[in-house]
């Protein structure tokens, strides 16, 4: 993609905001100066106010003409799902949806005037198909992707920047922690107190491994362990691909998270730096001034609605099947 300099677009903007307001005066003068249709004073009064409203619409028009960006930022914070809900606890940290993550990015690529692509990582982690569709999307992108982590960088965090060309991070950022957790909740002891018992109706002998109601047969944790084993796989062969490290050295941080300066000694990180260190280096791979502007995708009326009552359904507990688990079960893997 080719873009101009930082002080042309500036100068491009203006000319264009100038223009706007030089059309309002000639229309304002036209109509309240020349054609006398009020007193002199307020036919003033009109000329300088349709000349304003020239200005507003050409700074409107300057927006889209020359925009005063050429580096696309989207931020990662918080846990990552696919909604943006907290997980299974109400009132939990909310977190970014995935989905609008990847409608980010995919604005981004579609303007021609983004060169670069800064993605900003604070983030413990999450679900691992919403953080997969944000990596995919990060990788996807046509010009330089840059990740960088201020706070933590951990997980499913970690998983999106292996997408991404470099990983930058603070000298006592946290970043690391690449395994994959499943858990359930055992309740057959407190079942037992209240007199309550499990029945099974289930077609399929591993339909309902992971229930909470009964304990798990040791073909059933095999089974559970191998789930989660392969997600393990997937995690390491990303990062050792995207990160272009071997295998082993993935496996060797045996799931640790570790502080900016460690994780460069180990090469998990590319560089060390602040936001604007790498704004400097972004400047150097395009050879020009960058200015960044963060993306928002156009979200109608009805869809805001919509993510609201998801929302709302999501506290009061109706999200937790979406949890990204096995089929039927009550087990919940994260990375």
């Amino acid at each position: 993609m080719a873009g101009v300099n930082s002080r042309e677009r500036a100068l491009g903007h203006l000319a264009v905001v100038l223009a706007g307001g030089l059309v309002g005066l000639l229309v304002g003068w036209f109509l309240f100066i020349w054609l006398p249709l009020v007193p002199t004073v307020l036919g003033v009064v009109g000329m300088l106010v349709v000349g304003y409203l020239g200005v507003r619409v050409g700074g409107n028009v300057a927006s889209r003409a020359v925009p005063r960006y050429n580096v696309a930022e989207v931020a990662v914070e918080g846990p990552i799902t696919r909604d943006g809900g907290s997980g299974p606890v109400p009132g939990g940290v909310r977190g970014t949806p995935a989905d609008r993550i990847v409608d980010q990015i995919e604005a981004a690529a579609d303007d021609d005037n983004v060169d670069a692509l800064l993605v900003k990582l604070n983030t413990p982690g999450g679900e691992v198909v919403p953080s997969d569709d944000i990596r995919n999307a990060a990788q996807a992108f046509d010009g330089p992707t840059v990740a960088y982590t201020t706070d933590t960088c951990a997980s499913g965090g970690y998983w999106i920047a292996s997408g991404c060309d470099e990983l930058w991070a603070r000298d006592t950022s946290i970043v690391g922690s690449i395994g994959v957790i499943g858990s359930r909740v055992n309740a057959t002891d407190l079942a037992d107190q209240l007199g309550l018992s499990y029945e099974r109706f289930a077609a399929g002998k591993y339909k309902d491994s992971g229930t909470a109601l009964r304990e798990l047969e040791p073909e059933e944790r095999d089974y559970l362990q191998g789930i989660i084993d392969d997600y393990y796989q997937h995690f390491v062969e990303r990062v050792a691909q995207g990160r272009e490290m071997a295998p082993g050295d993935i496996r060797e941080t045996e799931a640790k998270v570790f502080i900016g300066e460690r994780a460069y000694d180990l090469g998990l990180v590319d560089s060390l730096g602040t936001r604007d260190d790498v704004l400097d280096h972004v400047e150097s791979l395009l050879g020009e001034e960058v200015s960044a502007a963060e993306f928002e995708p156009s979200v109608s009326p009805m869809q805001r609605l919509s993510r609201g009552a998801s929302r709302t359904a999501y506290a009061f507990g109706a999200g937790v099947a979406s949890q990204l688990g096995t089929d039927g079960d009550d087990l919940t893997i994260r990375l």
